[in-house]
């Protein structure tokens, strides 16, 4: 894979902090273990595209329907992306000029409902996502959220409710069903969904953000035949930039248009959207889905390894990248902080976060999610997920102990040297 470096390039020359900055990142992402569930590793092409020449060209509008002269060639950029995504997902249109995830649940919002309706969506504290109806959100700002949550822990426990998920719907009658979550292990069934907002005259909105790779890899159920509109990131499980997009069946296409532009965004990020032109042309390849398999694969390694280490499984597992564990059944005194802090320091980054019914507030948490994504892009299997699982819990029983944590963070970073990140290059 092409190594970038740019030792002699113009940022180097003319912006030497800057540049080293970036070299200092670049050497943090190669030396340390990346276990955010929301991140992964942009392949070298994606990367070039991202820092193209398009980052100069403003394309207000969509193709055809500029505001702008000199767009001729951006068109065609962004109509790449938009078969491409197309294809991917098996929808009949796609916008993919969101920013991000949070602007595409906005627009689609926007398009679906009024201020002031009644939305259903998973609870925050039991795995939904800001954009679900957070009072400090845009969402919960303007609509009215009533929330659904998961079963009780035990066995079968910690998974969504759906016969609450109906019973709710029924009562209070929303303008719109939400499923999709940013901490939930488990694979979300579309259709008993849509089957619920089809009998209170709801329309459905399928949040992806998280499995979208694992829905075009063909490893969770794509929610494209039966969602009204699927929104979902392109630089998670997807492997792109940072950014967002909107599939879905014919009949709303139109109205999602409008709300990204000129309902919530002004004019798109043609840079971008020419990286997830190139992310979903990787996805349409052959091999995306043994990609895809290993992902839930290395999940299921980590989250055994770590179960073994006395770390209790929210919902007893996982089938997606994504696991989420409860510390207190490792060490009843240990906090989500704390033990993010201390796996940083060994050099392994992942997250701090919230458990079903948590006690602790939710900027101290009394759990840890961890993803596989990133790393199985570097190439790491099974056998190295294990083996991570030894030295998160070796970490957190010498969390008070720096030396120790600096120790391991040598044996990480051994570890990590023999998986480069594309892009980042060996040495």
């Amino acid at each position: 894979m092409t190594e970038q470096r740019w030792p002699d390039g113009p940022l180097r020359r003319e912006d030497p902090e800057v540049a080293s900055l970036l070299a200092e990142e670049r050497a943090r992402q190669r030396r340390t273990l990346q276990l955010i569930a929301s991140e992964n590793f942009a392949s070298p092409a994606v990367l070039e595209a991202t820092g193209s020449v398009l980052t100069n060209k403003y394309a207000e509008g969509y193709p055809g329907r500029r505001y702008y002269g000199g767009n001729a060639v951006v068109d065609r950029v962004e109509e790449v992306a938009r078969a491409r995504a197309r294809r991917l997902f098996g929808a009949d249109w796609a916008n993919v000029q969101p920013h991000s995830g949070s602007n595409a649940n906005a627009a689609a919002l926007l398009a679906l409902a009024k201020p002031g309706d009644t939305v259903l969506a998973l609870r925050l504290d039991q795995g939904g996502h800001l954009t679900h109806g957070s009072p400090v959100n845009f969402s919960g700002r303007l609509f009215r959220f009533v929330h659904y949550g998961l079963t009780p822990a035990g066995d079968g426990g910690e998974r969504i409710d759906l016969d609450a998920v109906a019973d709710l719907a029924r009562r209070e009658r929303p303008a719109v069903v939400i499923a999709g979550a940013t901490a939930y292990p488990r694979v979300i069934d579309p259709a008993p969904f849509a089957a619920i907002a089809e009998e209170v005259g709801a329309r459905f909105l399928f949040d992806a953000a998280h499995v979208a790779g694992l829905v075009v890899g063909g490893i969770h159920p794509n929610p494209v035949p039966y969602a009204d509109v699927v929104t979902f990131t392109t630089h998670k499980t997807l492997r792109g930039p940072r950014g967002g997009g909107v599939v879905g069946r014919a009949g709303l296409g139109e109205a999602i248009d409008r709300a990204v532009f000129p309902g919530l965004q002004g004019g798109p990020l043609e840079h971008v959207v020419a990286a997830k032109a190139v992310a979903f042309g990787e996805a349409l390849r052959p091999d995306f889905s043994g990609y895809a398999a290993q992902v839930v694969a290395n999940a299921r390694a980590l989250a055994g390894a770590l179960a073994e280490e006395g770390l209790r499984l929210v919902s007893g597992g996982t089938d997606t990248h994504l696991v989420l564990v409860d510390l207190r059944s490792f060490d009843p005194d240990l906090d989500g902080r704390v033990a993010q802090t201390a796996l940083e320091r060994a050099g392994i980054v992942a997250n701090r976060n919230a458990i079903p019914a948590d006690p602790r507030p939710p900027f101290v948490t009394s759990g840890l999610r961890f993803g596989s994504a990133a790393e199985t892009t570097a190439g790491m299997g099974e056998e190295e997920m294990g083996a991570i699982g030894g030295l998160i819990a070796r970490a957190l029983r010498a969390r008070e102990d720096g030396r120790a944590l600096d120790a391991l963070a040598g044996e990480v970073g051994q570890l990590c040297e023999k998986f480069p990140p594309p892009g980042a290059g060996r040495g």
